[in-house]
């Protein structure tokens, strides 16, 4: 009677005891990680103290931009050389330098050295930004006779005029991928195909990209083959850029010696000062000197215009 009460009473205690076993886990075990309530959104990152500071110089430097009118002449002219900067950030590095370079001048040589540093910043500002326009304007024109074959390919194979553009600005390389880009942006909001394609010959200066956008509108106008049509302005305007790269390899010549007149008389005046002090002290010593050195500089600058107009051929 024992060993039966016995062996039916085992399987209960087992299970008893597995029970007693899962409550003690479920009531010891730590639970799940949980994220706490303040690290599930971080607080927003507070900017530095510099960060700031140059926010609120930005925001200072685009407001007295704005009240004299000089912020549309600064942006354009970042436009015009490819540049995505702000204009009151660029106007706030450009101030930065200047400040820069008169500190510099006021530690080397006095005020004297400070001002015509701290005034050629925004001078080499400005040429750098004539510059990366001039580059872009001549990539553009060397660019453009291959966008038109490839627009009249895109036409022979029965795409619209837009797609065609659309392909330019896919596969051209800059900035003629850039321009064509906006042209078709400025269409998708309603601006006239014809008014964008002149304000591009209009930006980038484009004489021949002028007579691309007269062949379009006449051709839209008129209809007809504007595949063929294209396909004859890049013909013209291959030609004559391969003119034009021949004026340029012989001009190169005499813009060699502009390049060498004009820093002759400065060598030898710079080595003479180094080597020989003595020889042009009397320029500095009487108000005849002074005057003969004014006088030269002006020469210089009038002998190097007139070299510069004589060597640069305008095609």
């Amino acid at each position: 009677m024992t060993r039966v009460l016995t062996s039916g009473a085992g399987p209960g205690v087992i299970a008893l005891a597995l029970a007693l076993l899962v409550l003690t886990y479920l009531l010891l075990s730590p639970g799940p990680a949980r994220l706490p309530r303040d690290r599930r959104r971080p607080p927003s990152a507070r900017p530095s103290a510099l960060t700031g500071a140059t926010d609120t110089a930005t925001k200072l430097v685009d407001t007295i931009l704005r009240r004299r009118g000089a912020d549309n002449s600064i942006a354009a002219a970042l436009e015009n050389a490819g540049l995505t900067t702000r204009v009151q950030d660029f106007a706030f590095l450009v101030g930065i330098g200047a400040l820069v370079a008169a500190t510099i001048g006021l530690l080397l040589g006095g005020p004297l050295l400070a001002l015509p540093l701290a005034v050629s910043a925004p001078l080499i500002a400005k040429i750098a930004l004539r510059v990366l326009a001039s580059r872009r304007r001549v990539a553009f024109a060397d660019q453009l006779d291959d966008s038109l074959q490839l627009m009249a390919s895109s036409l022979r194979a029965g795409h619209s005029l837009l797609q065609a553009l659309a392909s330019v600005a896919t596969e051209a390389e800059e900035p003629t991928s850039t321009e064509f880009a906006r042209i078709i942006n400025e269409t998708r909001v309603g601006r006239p195909l014809n008014e964008a394609l002149d304000e591009t010959a209009e930006r980038m200066g484009s004489e021949d990209f002028n007579w691309v956008t007269q062949a379009i509108v006449i051709n839209r106008e008129v209809g007809g083959n504007l595949a063929d049509v294209l396909d004859g302005v890049g013909h013209t305007i291959r030609e004559r850029n391969q003119i034009r790269r021949q004026v340029k390899v012989l001009a190169a010549e005499g813009k060699m010696s502009v390049y060498v007149l004009m820093a002759l008389p400065v060598g030898i005046a710079s080595f003479l000062w180094l080597t020989n002090p003595a020889y042009l002290a009397p320029f500095t010593q009487s108000l005849l000197g002074y005057g003969l050195l004014a006088l030269s500089l002006v020469m210089f600058v009038i002998g190097g215009v007139w070299l510069r107009k004589t060597a640069r051929i305008k095609f």
